[in-house]
């Protein structure tokens, strides 16, 4: 299987790129530094470098040639303005699916966040609002595509180790979820064809994972 990445240096997408490249799956890393290269060889990717930012769907297309499915994990990351929770959080993510549909790659996993349902409450700091925003305007979008799209979105990040037990529904209690088990879940979505269409939050808990993601196609 051949997954292309946007947002390929990220935590969650290295996780997920080491866990693809163990099983003899191919991950491609799309990177807007050169300099992140050689950290996507040492995760057993492919790099690609491709600035979401500034191309354009055809381009950004021929990068998917030959994809089995693309993930965006990409963000505009801590000490970013509301500008660019729109240009990356949003815009990226639409973009991708611009060129998925040109490259004619249907299987589209995206990560998301809890919380994106409701708007903003009164008093929120504006960056974390123009985030949620720009989340949810980028699912509202994606999944109106004719995609196979999966929406993950997961509660608070950690680096803990991955725990392998968890909570995944359409709407669950806030929570935390560590990064490596955001990957495994990743994963294991790839790998279930019957969880697209589906929309779920995510976060530590007490089922299996296998057996959390075998549930959504039942």
């Amino acid at each position: 299987m051949r997954v292309v990445i946007a947002g390929g240096h990220g935590k969650i997408a290295k996780l997920l790129e080491r866990d693809l490249a163990g099983r003899g799956d191919t991950p491609v890393g799309l990177i807007r530094n050169p300099d992140h290269a050689a950290a996507m060889r040492a995760a057993g990717a492919e790099p690609v470098v491709c600035d979401l930012e500034h191309t354009d769907a055809d381009t950004l297309a021929r990068h998917l040639a030959d994809a089995d499915a693309v993930v965006f994990a990409a963000g505009a990351g801590p000490g970013s303005g509301a500008d660019r929770k729109d240009t990356v959080d949003r815009g990226a993510a639409v973009l991708l699916a611009d060129a998925a549909v040109r490259a004619g790659v249907r299987r589209y996993l995206l990560v998301s966040s809890m919380g994106v349902d409701d708007p903003p409450a009164a008093g929120t700091d504006d960056v974390w609002a123009a985030y949620l925003r720009a989340k949810k305007a980028a699912e509202d979008d994606v999944t109106g595509r004719d995609l196979d799209v999966t929406v993950l979105r997961p509660g608070r990040l950690t680096d803990d180790e991955p725990g392998g037990r968890i909570t995944l529904a359409r709407h669950v209690p806030p929570g935390a979820i560590s990064r490596a088990d955001v990957a495994r879940v990743l994963l294991a979505l790839l790998e279930t064809p019957g969880a697209a269409g589906h929309t779920v939050e995510l976060v530590a808990g007490d089922t299996p994972l296998a057996e959390a993601v075998d549930a959504l196609t039942r």
